[in-house]
């Protein structure tokens, strides 16, 4: 096997994939409008859906590798890929909302954590350090850097705090496809891994976990868990690496906007 082509994009790209992540964060806060107690995983995925297909846009995840649904919706131990469904979301669970979008030939991808209700102080703690990790992952993503400084930045930062990082599951390049070259582990050395170049695109995306972070497949064959079954938390950015340091192309600026007017909890 040799070495997979990591793709740099120009400018032009680059605002086509910012374009795209403005309409995943209107998207997420269209769910951000609705998410509360009694609410179904389902409803959220029909509402994020129907707003992508509004603006021209596809779910990024529809149909990828048979994947079922708009939205990635993990509650409480589920760390990422949980299936829309039934599930009544209840007072104390956290959802992860994966979400992505693809228009005009490109996908932007992010993630954000909601909070349900009256949500124990140790778990904020847990997605305060998730979300601080991930900027400290963009503060990193410099040119000449290498990724195994993003990861090193995820990893030394959630574990001084005394969490797990899943490992099993990792970032990835963004562009014409949603995964794309290189993948960015959330764990690793500093100096390791590919160099950071002029118009690369990543998402940094920090799973963390409560407990242990060794995880589980659920026999759905999408689903992954925490195996102790402690409560895990994730974000994510899409990000271009510059000449002028790392650019966030997806936003959670009209998601925490809602979050705000509905006086409801965001770290």
């Amino acid at each position: 096997m040799g070495k997979k082509v990591i793709y740099l994009k120009t400018p032009e790209e680059l605002e086509t994939i910012r374009q795209n992540g403005v309409i995943l964060g209107k998207a997420q806060a269209e769910v951000a409008k609705i998410i509360g107690e009694g609410i179904t995983t389902k409803k959220l995925d029909e509402i994020a859906e129907e707003y992508i297909r509004d603006q021209g846009g596809v779910p990024s995840f529809k149909n990828l590798y048979g994947f079922p649904a708009s939205l990635c919706i993990s509650v409480n131990e589920v760390v990422v890929h949980g299936i829309p469904g039934n599930r009544v979301l209840k007072n104390g669970d956290i959802v992860s909302v994966d979400c992505g979008v693809f228009k005009n030939n490109y996908h932007a991808d992010s993630a954000y954590t909601y909070c349900i209700g009256e949500v124990k102080r140790e778990i904020l703690d847990l997605l305060d350090s998730t979300k601080k990790s991930l900027y400290f992952g963009i503060e990193s993503a410099k040119v000449g850097n290498r990724i195994g400084d993003v990861s090193f930045a995820i990893q030394s930062f959630n574990e001084r705090n005394g969490y797990g990082i899943v490992r099993e599951l990792v970032g990835h390049g963004v562009g014409r496809k949603l995964h794309e070259a290189p993948e960015v582990p959330n764990f690793g050395k500093r100096g390791n891994g590919p160099k950071m170049q002029n118009g690369m695109v990543i998402a940094i995306e920090p799973m963390v976990t409560q407990g242990k972070r060794f995880v589980i497949q659920e026999q759905d064959q999408w689903t992954i868990r925490t195996e102790d079954k402690m409560f895990a938390a994730h974000y994510e950015h899409t990000v271009a690496v510059t000449n002028n340091g790392a650019d966030i192309l997806t936003t959670f600026e009209y998601i925490e906007e809602v979050l705000t007017k509905r006086n409801l909890i965001f770290v």
